[in-house]
């Protein structure tokens, strides 16, 4: 079953103070995180931080499981 991610993205001070939402649908956390850390503006040193975000998130289960897994929106600051 596919599930849509609802994950706050961060990177703290003081590497920047930079924030936002990404939306993404995966089968799991870790397909999750895959696809994350394939995206332009992932910082790799807050892999653990980011691991512990996707498995908070809110999640959605989709009706249609045939939703193609992607990044689907980033509102990033």
């Amino acid at each position: 079953m596919k599930t849509i991610y609802l994950i706050d993205y961060w990177v703290p001070f003081p590497s920047s103070e930079y924030g936002g939402m990404i939306s993404v649908i995966a089968k799991d956390d870790k397909e999750c995180f895959d696809l994350l850390s394939e995206f332009p503006n992932f910082d790799e040193s807050y892999d653990d931080r980011m691991m512990g975000n996707i498995v908070k998130a809110p999640k959605f289960a989709l009706a249609n499981d045939d939703e193609e897994s992607r990044i689907v929106d980033a509102f990033l600051t």
